[in-house]
């Protein structure tokens, strides 16, 4: 293609502009879901779900393995869906450079880790499996709260707007935990809303110490 002289062509928009972590995330979780389907089948539940009862017995890895299996295709496009949309933001303040990438990922593993952990504290020994990365999604509003509430940087916690979202994503995760039921789920499946609220708080809290050792690097 030839360009006339003196003419400036237009500048290509990428078709995607998520930054790369939150990319390369959301093509992990749909991976692990392709190698749940087609290759685990339903052993996967038993061999990587997170039990609390299992937790006392040393059951400790499906705090983050859970993370990757999903109950069916509807509730791992969902948290997909979740994680670009929310992730995007989070990993655009940590950085995609350095040990921005690192971090990200490492919060996105703690905030599910503590969010399957904090329903196990509420609900000891509790012969249930937890399985999906929806508590890391909801880590990620968490830490997206702050950032929308600070206009792309990062709004205090107790800040009047953050203070407002947390009351309105906590609500909303009440308001699914006394109706017991969620778009996605499988007829005797139940959202692990408890879950869903420490995740999030985690995301809330944890996302200013990430920044810091974000920009270290």
């Amino acid at each position: 293609m030839t360009i006339p002289e003196g003419e400036i062509p237009p500048r290509r928009e990428p078709v995607f502009k998520a930054p790369w972590p939150s990319m390369t995330l959301v093509g992990a979780l749909l991976g692990a879901y392709a190698l749940q389907v087609f290759v685990l089948g339903e052993a996967a539940y038993q061999a990587f779900g997170f039990s609390p009862a299992g937790l006392e017995t040393g059951g400790w890895p499906g705090l983050f393995t859970a993370l990757f299996v999903h109950g069916n295709l509807a509730h791992v496009l969902m948290n997909t869906a979740g994680a670009l949309a929310f992730g995007a933001p989070v990993a655009r303040l940590l950085g995609v450079r350095g040990l921005g990438p690192v971090v990200f990922f490492a919060f996105f593993l703690v905030c599910g880790a503590l969010a399957n952990y904090g329903f196990a504290r509420l609900h000891p020994g509790a012969d249930v499996l937890l399985v999906g990365a929806s508590g890391s999604v909801f880590g990620l509003i968490g830490a997206a709260t702050r950032i929308l509430a600070g206009r792309g940087g990062l709004a205090p916690v107790f800040a009047p707007r953050v203070l407002a979202m947390t009351a309105a994503w906590i609500g909303l995760n009440l308001v699914v935990g006394l109706l017991g039921a969620s778009p996605g789920l499988d007829a005797g499946q139940a959202v692990a809303w408890e879950a869903h609220v420490f995740g999030f708080l985690a995301g809330l809290l944890l996302i200013g110490p990430a920044v810091w050792i974000a920009r270290r690097g």
